[in-house]
């Protein structure tokens, strides 16, 4: 199973290198994360150039896709061939968003009706979208997920972890990264976090 961390130019490295990170200490049950770019190489909102693993095409063929935010999402939906790069379907891909890369579901029409969370900043170009955003850090619908604030990418790496591998896959990742001595109440405030947003709005 092949996971796309989309990154674009300007992105927030804690977004996609947490997801990517966690989900990646799963290879040897088969689940691996690709940091995935519009362009051979981008460049961070504090100015790190990475070199990207897999090319934008990448998103359209792996079982998840997680679009990472940056300082340029704006300039990102607002670039149709950009978006056009994303023929994304929830019926056979999960896919989530972390912070402003709820636009891009936005943009692409993956929210529908579905509430949405997203940072602070964030907040009122996600719901100048015609989307509700929730005072939560995770919210999961199906096959689609969304996360808000840089520490919760944490919560969509456990949801895809949980979704492919099964949660006592996510349990021990989550307790391997755990600070010492706080490992058993990160897990269940990681599991917590998925259990009330897959039942937020039932």
């Amino acid at each position: 199973m092949q996971v796309a961390v989309v990154t674009f130019d300007g992105f927030n490295e804690l977004d996609s290198f947490i997801a990517s990170a966690l989900i990646n200490r799963c290879r040897k049950d088969g689940l691996e994360a690709f940091i995935t770019t519009p362009t051979p190489t981008v460049t961070s909102m504090n100015g790190m150039e990475v070199t990207g693993q897999r090319p934008m095409e990448f998103a359209t063929e792996a079982d998840v896709v997680l679009i990472g935010s940056g300082v340029k999402t704006r300039d990102v939906v607002a670039d149709d061939r950009l978006i056009s790069m994303l023929p994304l379907d929830p019926s056979r891909q999960l896919i989530g968003s972390q912070c402003s890369g709820a636009l891009v579901l936005a943009r692409l029409g993956l929210l529908g009706a579905m509430p949405a969370c997203t940072d602070t900043m964030s907040r009122p170009f996600v719901e100048s979208c015609g989307v509700t955003v929730l005072d939560a850090p995770f919210h999961a619908e199906g096959n689609i997920a969304t996360a808000g604030g840089c520490l919760a990418s944490q919560y969509l790496a456990t949801w895809v972890i949980t979704r492919t591998l099964g949660e006592d896959a996510a349990r021990r990742v989550i307790d391997y990264v755990a600070p010492v001595g706080e490992k058993p109440e990160t897990v269940e405030r990681a599991m917590r976090a998925l259990r009330a947003g897959e039942a937020a709005l039932r």
